[in-house]
């Protein structure tokens, strides 16, 4: 995910992304739990996603 497609995305997109990961990263937990995950670092780059989405979510709205 780059920084410029999140920077040109409105606020409720940034939104529906945000959902989208969260739910991505709860499933993940689950796999992770039940020693199914394979790829253990995908964990790592949903939660750097979410992070990087709710700094646009929060940029944007300091603007406003």
């Amino acid at each position: 995910m780059k920084a410029n497609d999140l920077r040109a995305k409105s606020i409720d997109e940034l939104n529906v992304e945000l959902v989208e990961l969260l739910k991505a990263q709860f499933s993940l937990r689950m796999q992770a739990a039940t020693q199914q995950l394979a790829n253990t670092s995908q964990l790592a780059k949903v939660r750097k996603d979410i992070a990087r989405v709710r700094t646009f979510l929060r940029e944007k709205a300091v603007q406003q």
